[in-house]
């Protein structure tokens, strides 16, 4: 029967014309990928065959072998794992492994040094195959299928595959690879062997490599002292990582082990290696990423640590040992305190589950406490991953003061958007008589830094935090104080400035009121049922007016702004508007005596603080009508 052609997906072909013009800038790394996928799938069949040792009782011997042959100018990646059938190889080896293709091959820009990095972070470890080959033979045979039924899987990378059932005898998966021209150095043994042991020294699974070996002859035979011959020998030193002592662990190793793990192609940002004994003995070792997944906020996708059971592989990605604002941390756990039969749903229920939770967690906030430390480091890791770590305060409240402590904002202590300001630099600069944490959201930081509800705190010399990113509404509607320092907004209707308001401001705020009682009513009478109320402000400095929402109310503006763009409908919401007057502009609306054109004065007033709050109006074209008629007198 002949091999059925089929057309690769979309994304697929695009990567590997990508590829195929050597995308990658260190070529020998296709070699860790493929070792690696064949961890991966030994360890699967290890797992099954705890329960059934049947599996692998032909062949009981877990390994992984590589086979250079110079006259074919193949190289051949062996395992005895798992297997695949042929629907599997069409599916796995036909697409891109994740569901993310399209925001993937969105992302690649023709970097070759950036798109390196995605590549790793979107489970297409296989296709870099195609960097060094120009024709890929995968043969395999599935654990669970019939006897000798297997499959092979064929392509040259230029658009299409074949695929077909035939008679394969051994369990596992072959990658042959029909090396380029200029990629033939990869048969030398030399330089798989310098591969191997940089690359995958630490994998648990013996790797071996066909190499020349010379042996003394016979006593009694002619010629030469020693014969040649070729055998399968183990290069890797084939202990688990973290089972070894971290004070013999080079730096290296941790930043190759993480690599395997994570399919990254960046070193680590920081690690931490522990084990711990007593009640509850574990291991664990824990890396922060250097940047983000691209699916770092679908919060529904996988994530978590690779969980071993003395030793022994039982899952990839589980949720259960750290919150899931912490869902950017890579890595493992390893425990005798659990069953090897130990199910997610089950993990979810057993206290040892907590335990090793909270103890892991603590560790985690521990890691960055540490990073911290080191400014330029924290600001490169916060860029990446600090809109995640908002998720914390609220999600972990056992935790909450240990991630309000990790948080950073932009202030107007500085003119830089780098959010670097924590809520301890912000109390330490806190004007003598401050006991409030003053913090403003908006759309963006020019919209925050320029705001006019800062005008008043900025006359007094008070810090205001910025923060425009979506999540920040939410923090900050979910959480009132930190350290004893109550959070106030500072577009909100009482600012509380206590002390901080002399009493000649409170007596100058007081006679504005009285001695305007005339203008105010004017607005009122000409705005109606537009807005809630209309009142002298006591914030601004240099603008007309603001809008300030109720101090009661349930939803903030940004929020409402969330639910609306989700589609949600919401109940239109009227503000209090805020007048300054002294500025020039409310001055001229109040010196005109035709009321007809004091309304348009008055509608712009309120929609250029509606428009300096939210960034858009309702109806902007009449507010550009309306303002033009002003102009032109």
């Amino acid at each position: 029967m002949a091999a059925t052609v089929h057309g690769f997906q979309t994304q697929v072909t695009k990567l590997l014309d990508l590829l195929a013009n050597s995308l990658y800038s260190n070529k020998e790394v296709f070699l860790r990928e493929l070792i690696s996928n064949a961890s991966d799938a030994i360890d699967k069949l290890h797992f099954m065959s705890l329960t059934n040792q049947d599996l692998i009782k032909d062949d009981p011997n877990f390994k992984i072998q590589i086979r250079a042959d110079k006259d074919s100018k193949t190289l051949t990646i062996s395992d005895n794992g798992i297997g695949m059938t042929l629907d599997e190889a069409n599916s796995h080896l036909g697409t891109i492994a994740e569901s993310g293709t399209e925001a993937f091959m969105k992302n690649l820009t023709g970097d070759a040094k950036r798109d390196s990095q995605l590549i790793g972070q979107f489970g297409v470890g296989f296709y870099s195959s195609f960097i060094v080959a120009d024709k890929v033979t995968v043969v395999s045979r599935s654990v669970n299928a019939a006897e000798n039924e297997g499959v092979r899987w064929e392509s040259d990378g230029n658009g299409t595959f074949t695929s077909e059932n035939i008679s394969v005898p051994f369990r596992g998966t072959q990658i042959i690879l029909h090396l380029k021209d200029s990629e033939t150095e990869f048969l030398d043994t030399w330089k798989l062997r310098d591969c191997i042991t940089k690359y995958s020294d630490h994998i648990s699974t013996p790797v071996e490599l066909y190499e020349e070996k010379y042996e003394p002859k016979a006593e009694g035979e002619e010629s030469k002292d020693t014969e040649k011959k070729f055998e399968y020998t183990q290069v890797n030193n084939a202990k688990a990582l973290w089972t070894r002592t971290a004070k013999d662990i080079k730096e290296e190793e941790y930043n190759e082990f993480y690599k395997h793990i994570s399919h990254d192609y960046q070193d680590p940002m920081t690690y931490a290696h522990n084990k711990v004994e007593g009640d509850l003995e574990y291991t664990s070792l824990l890396y922060i990423p250097k940047k983000a997944p691209w699916d770092l906020y679908n919060r529904t996708n996988e994530h978590g640590l690779k969980l071993y059971v003395q030793r022994v592989f039982i899952m990839d990605k589980a949720e259960a040992f750290l919150p899931n604002y912490m869902r950017f941390v890579k890595g493992l756990v390893d425990t005798n305190a659990l069953p090897l039969n130990v199910s997610r749903e089950l993990l979810q229920e057993t206290a040892v589950t907590r335990k090793l939770k909270k103890a892991l967690t603590k560790r985690v906030l521990s890691m960055l406490d540490k990073l911290s430390k080191d400014n330029d480091k924290y600001n490169e890791f916060y860029a990446q991953f600090g809109n995640v770590l908002k998720e914390g305060p609220v999600e972990d409240y056992d935790n909450k003061d240990a991630v309000l402590k990790l948080l950073r904002f932009a202030s107007t202590n500085s003119d830089d958007a780098t959010a670097k300001v924590s809520f301890d630099d912000y109390i330490s600069r806190m004007k003598e008589g401050q006991d409030k944490i003053y913090y403003l959201t908006a759309e963006s930081y020019e919209a925050a830094k320029n705001s006019p509800y800062l005008e008043t705190l900025k006359n007094k010399g008070i810090e205001v935090l910025l923060m425009w990113e979506r999540i920040d509404e939410w923090l900050m509607g979910n959480i009132t104080e930190y350290s004893g320092k109550e959070f106030v907004p500072a577009n909100s209707q009482d600012l509380k400035l206590g002390s901080l308001a002399d009493e000649e401001e409170k007596k100058q705020q007081e006679s504005a009121a009285t001695e305007h009682k005339d203008l105010i009513e004017r607005f009122k009478t000409s705005l109606g049922d537009k807005v809630k109320d209309v009142v002298v402000s006591t914030r601004l400095i240099d603008s007309p007016s603001c809008v300030i929402s109720d101090a009661n109310r349930m939803m903030t503006l940004q929020m409402r702004r969330i639910l609306e763009a989700s589609g949600q409908s919401m109940p239109e919401e009227k503000y209090t508007l805020e007048i300054n007057p002294s500025h020039k502009l409310v001055q001229k609306a109040n010196a005109e005596t035709d009321d007809a054109r004091f309304a348009k004065w008055a509608q712009l007033i309120l929609d250029q603080a509606l428009l300096s709050d939210q960034g858009a109006l309702k109806d902007p074209s009449s507010f550009v009508k309306s303002m033009n008629e002003l102009l032109l007198g």
